[in-house]
């Protein structure tokens, strides 16, 4: 949906935080303010293509370079991928500044959707919880946007908890999963939900929680999106060495090894200690720690149910036509 969104909605008028927000006021205004409130917000503005407000940009962007210079930078994820599209050091130096912008912009909007709970007497019964699904790579690894990899680019992202037992709790250094979100919430509400809890994959990490922090996490990449068809349907003929995504992909992370495993039987290893930025694969040098991992991965995998299905589906040729256009169908 957020690619769908981006393609038909967002570029055209690039406020939908703003009017979200509106929405937010209105219904805080309306509700029953005597009954208890889930709500779920997903805000799209830190995505492809970058295009914050000028404000905001100016801040970010190199000395000199105007912001109608900065949205010429072609933003072409798929043509940098496969080649038809040529990006500089220097461009990606822009394209950085303004996804920098962008998460300002999206920084203001949800400090107004705090102001807004403080308005409708909501914001000190209220957990507060902003966290991320996904990040970008901006030229890193030879990527661009998010496909193709698990790099922590794309998987280090910001978790941040306000209210309830939270609030004075100050930072939890431990190794999370966006999984371990509901159970942590149902503890700071008192919901029990055994069925629940007995079919959920995450653990709590509420502070009086008696769970023991996680020793590792896990990330699965199950299918190239887009597919190398829909990619050669947008681009053209595509380069051999691109072979290399037509894979699924898992990797599983502790705090000082990372391994991601291939359905191709590509392995890589990094010392994310001493290597953050995981520019150096070590899978040859650490065999004992690959065969490590790969276990405790093949340990998870083998822990759990996997559904199946026929893989049959209907749909509207044209909302077919849409879907692989942007790469959801393989």
């Amino acid at each position: 949906m957020n690619a769908i969104y981006g393609k038909f909605v967002r570029y055209h008028h690039d406020d939908g935080a703003k009017h979200t927000n509106e929405w937010i006021d209105g219904w805080l205004a309306d509700r029953n303010d005597a009954d208890p409130f889930f709500l779920f917000v997903n805000y799209l503005e830190p995505h492809l293509e970058y295009r914050p407000p000028e404000e905001f940009a100016e801040q970010f962007l190199p000395a000199g370079v105007s912001y109608d210079e900065a949205m010429d930078i072609p933003q072409d994820a798929w043509g940098y991928i496969a080649g038809t599209v040529e990006l500089s050091d220097r461009d990606f130096e822009i394209l950085r500044g303004l996804y920098r912008a962008e998460i300002a912009y999206l920084d203001h909007r949800i400090g107004e959707l705090k102001t807004l709970l403080e308005k409708h007497d909501e914001w000190e019964d209220t957990i507060f919880v902003v966290t991320g699904d996904h990040g970008e790579n901006i030229g890193d690894h030879g990527l661009m946007d998010h496909q193709y990899c698990l790099y922590d680019t794309l998987l280090h992202v910001p978790l941040v908890i306000h209210g309830g037992s939270f609030t004075d709790h100050g930072p939890i250094d431990e190794l999370v999963q966006l999984t371990d979100v509901a159970p942590t919430l149902l503890d700071e509400v008192g919901i029990e939900a055994p069925e629940f809890r007995e079919q959920m994959q995450g653990r709590s990490f509420h502070p009086d929680a008696e769970t023991e922090p996680r020793e590792r996490v896990i990330a699965e990449y199950m299918a190239p999106q887009p597919s190398m068809d829909a990619l050669e349907q947008r681009v053209g003929d595509l380069p051999d060495e691109l072979d290399q995504y037509d894979r699924a992909l898992r990797t599983i992370r502790t705090d000082e090894w990372k391994l991601i495993r291939g359905s191709d039987g590509s392995l890589e290893l990094y010392d994310v200690g001493s290597d953050p930025e995981e520019s150096a694969n070590v899978a040859d040098q650490h065999p004992d720690v690959v065969a490590d991992l790969q276990a405790e991965l093949d340990e998870w995998v083998n822990s759990f149910e996997h559904a199946e299905h026929d893989g049959s589906v209907s749909m509207r040729d044209e909302t077919k036509e849409r879907l692989e256009d942007l790469g959801y169908l393989q």
